[in-house]
């Protein structure tokens, strides 16, 4: 209990990691806790992220633990299990039983991506199972890709990847029927629409090659989009009584759970500030990166009010706490004597 941070960041991927390096060069001390499981673990690059597209995720990670530690801050490898308010900051509690103090919390922790549950599917993911096209059309543009619908997003998922590939074919799965109009729209683009239940992901090697259907027919796929429910990693926010909700897309449909925050991160509890997939499931590295950085340049905003605050306070006072002790300890000290 005698470690003590201005602030402490639990979570230790782009958005923690960008934050901890904007408090550093604002010269406060900074902890980053990290599990050492980030969620794009399993790709082998990175997209999106200006002068480091390509990168690999590990490569980045590393260099950003570097430069926060060029600044004085520290990095450890370790799972924050609970936080509670005390004394005007925090205390958070490491598996292991190792506490800390800090004055703020920025939480960082992401989300888990939880997938379809099907036969050889989760050993593909990342690599050839994908859900962004974004970060990984272009890997796959031109191949034979399928969509496997399990809601209502199916269709529309499959006409957004159409723009990266010709050879689509939507997997209707446990996603509903299309409507009348979402049929010709498919037909209109090429896209092919199997029925049936999806039993399996066939591989060969390191690569995926078929999707298998409960008829037993196997559809001949080089790569498969999945829609997987984003669940945030809440537990710490959840001992503060901070608690996920669901996420809607516009037409409805729910797609996960996040913790709400406000535009620079600022949570409902005082003091805890939220920033990348956590409180943002749609959020790319890059985006989580600049979400890290706001949620820093606002915690350091309001730690300097709160150290105005009380310089303004100990001036105002006719004797700073320990110049009011010394003279206590003085007149006790004559009146021992005599004087």
């Amino acid at each position: 209990m005698d470690e003590r941070y201005d602030v402490v960041v639990v979570g230790g991927g782009a958005a923690g990691l960008s934050g901890a390096l904007a408090l550093g060069r604002a010269r406060r001390s900074v902890l980053v806790v990290d599990g050492g499981q980030p969620r794009n673990a399993p790709a082998d690059a990175m997209h999106n992220y200006l002068g480091r597209d390509g990168t690999p995720p590990g490569e980045l990670l590393a260099a950003g633990r570097a430069e926060v530690a060029g600044y004085g801050g520290q990095v450890v490898t370790g799972e924050a299990v609970s936080a509670r308010a005390e004394d005007g900051g925090f205390v958070v509690r490491l598996a292991g039983g190792r506490q800390v103090r800090s004055r703020r919390l920025l939480v960082t922790t992401g989300l888990v991506d939880e997938l379809p549950d099907l036969p050889g599917l989760r050993e593909r993911w990342g690599a050839d199972v994908l859900h962004c096209p974004y970060c990984h059309g272009w890997e796959v543009r031109d191949r034979a890709v399928g969509v496997l619908s399990t809601g209502p997003a199916g269709v529309l998922k499959a006409l957004l990847w159409r723009q990266w590939t010709a050879d689509l074919t939507l997997f209707l799965h446990t996603g509903p029927e299309p409507t009348a109009e979402e049929e010709e729209q498919l037909a209109a683009r090429g896209i092919a629409v199997v029925t049936g239940e999806v039993t399996a992901v066939e591989s060969s090697g390191d690569r995926l090659t078929g999707i298998r259907l409960a008829s037993g027919r196997v559809v001949a796929r080089d790569a498969l989009v999945v829609s997987p429910v984003f669940t945030a990693r809440s537990a710490v926010l959840a001992s503060l009584g901070l608690a996920a909700a669901d996420v809607a897309m516009p037409d409805g449909h729910v797609v996960g759970r996040a913790v709400p925050a406000g535009p620079s991160g600022a949570s409902a509890v005082p003091g805890v500030w939220l920033a990348g997939n956590v409180t943002d499931l749609m959020s790319q590295v890059v985006t989580a990166a600049a979400a890290g950085l706001q949620a820093g340049a606002a915690i350091n905003a309001d730690l300097l009010s709160e150290d105005l605050r009380r310089a303004v306070q100990e001036r105002r006072a006719p004797f700073s706490p320990s110049a009011e002790r010394e003279l206590c300890e003085t007149v006790l000290g004559d009146r021992r004597h005599g004087i």
